[in-house]
């Protein structure tokens, strides 16, 4: 896990353009660079990374530690309270205590002439934090939060129905925090969506891709034009839930051929009328593929807020001018058995041509999304 991991956080790296070498070193990764701080905002950015924090590398000494310590808070600590915390592995002559003691003093004494400072060890206005190693110790005050969730790869991929929407991105990406590749489809919705709404998913998967620059990020677009159509003309009110079932069928076949282990859309109960959980059980029959919905128990304030953090709002509130095709008055808790005679026998074969008339479009991380 820890060897994937630093092959993501290689590959962000280098999506940014931060020069440095990755090191694993007792649970943890270094970056060696000359440009610190950068790097740490860029492995921010990858899963299964809580914090990342731009330090500076000196001796494992008390006298060196102190010195990085004065000289950090010359150029940091304008007034305010402050704290040392310290921390210490391996095997030295001084404790924890001692670093924060002598490096407190350190502190007083460098800012001592500028203001009078104040130590606070449970709630500072400036936090010190030293790292001590057997090889060096490290001095840094700023923690930058990661996403946390396991790395991107230690998990089997999964399909991911992308619309371009609010929803389905944070729901693909809540899969890749649990370290799961995703494969996005686009669904063309033919008359039913437009270039506009093609676009807007085009972008967000540049914007997820940002999360997680050293995956394949290869968009399968899936036409379903025409099979919307014939059920636009030949189903009734449960229409929308054959919609649904068609667009599992071909993430399916889809799954089927890249090898992926299931599904993931953005769909949460009782969110629209396909989405109560009869309808989900409905729509889910249509499938041997395990169907995951990150979103399942989310309000969606909650779900905005998560697209804002992770940038996919933006593009999502484009209007796309789609959901032409929902009945005024669409069933809400239809019986499977309905819905089955309802259906076009032939849309088991509409899913298998849209799968085979996939277009793969490369796409581009969107890296810019994160820099400051």
């Amino acid at each position: 896990m820890e060897e994937t991991l630093a092959a993501n956080l290689e590959a962000t790296l280098d999506a940014w353009d931060v020069p440095g070498r990755v090191e694993q070193h007792w649970g943890r990764l270094f970056v060696r660079t000359q440009e610190p701080e950068r790097a740490a905002r860029a492995a921010a950015t990858v899963f299964g990374i809580v914090s990342a924090s731009p330090a500076r590398t000196v001796e494992p000494t008390l006298d060196a530690i102190s010195e990085a310590l004065a000289e950090t808070a010359r150029a940091t600590y304008d007034g305010g309270t402050f704290a040392v915390d310290a921390s210490r592995a391996g095997d030295h002559d001084f404790t924890s205590q001692d670093v924060g003691r002598v490096g407190g003093d350190a502190i007083w004494t460098a800012v001592a002439d500028e203001f009078e400072p104040e130590v606070d060890l449970d709630d500072p206005d400036h936090r010190f934090e030293v790292e001590v190693r057997d090889g060096e110790a490290y001095v840094f005050t700023e923690r930058f939060d990661g996403p946390g969730g396991l790395p991107v790869g230690t998990q089997e991929p999964l399909v991911a129905l992308v619309s371009g929407g609010i929803d389905s991105p944070v729901a693909a990406w809540l899969a890749m925090k649990r370290g799961a590749p995703v494969i996005p489809v686009y669904l063309d919705l033919g008359p039913y969506g437009g270039a506009d709404h093609r676009a807007r998913a085009i972008q967000t998967v540049s914007r997820l891709a940002a999360h997680a620059p050293g995956q394949d990020w290869s968009l399968r677009i899936a036409p379903i034009g025409e099979p919307l159509e014939a059920l636009d003309d030949r189903v009734g009110d449960t229409r929308m839930l054959s919609v649904r079932r068609l667009m599992l069928m071909v993430a399916g076949e889809i799954a089927a051929r890249t090898g992926a282990r299931g599904i993931v859309t953005g769909e949460s109960i009782g969110q629209k009328s396909s989405q109560t959980v009869t309808n989900l059980q409905v729509t889910d029959r249509v499938t041997d593929w395990p169907v995951h919905r990150p979103l399942l128990a989310l309000d969606k304030q909650e779900i905005i807020a998560k697209a804002r953090k992770i940038g996919t709002y933006e593009t999502a509130t484009v209007d796309a001018g789609c959901n032409r095709i929902a009945p005024d008055q669409p069933e809400t808790q239809a019986p499977i058995e309905r819905v089955e005679g309802a259906e076009p026998d032939e849309l088991p074969a509409w899913a298998r041509q849209a799968a085979a008339a996939v277009d793969i479009q490369a796409i581009e991380p969107s890296v810019d999304l994160h820099k400051p």
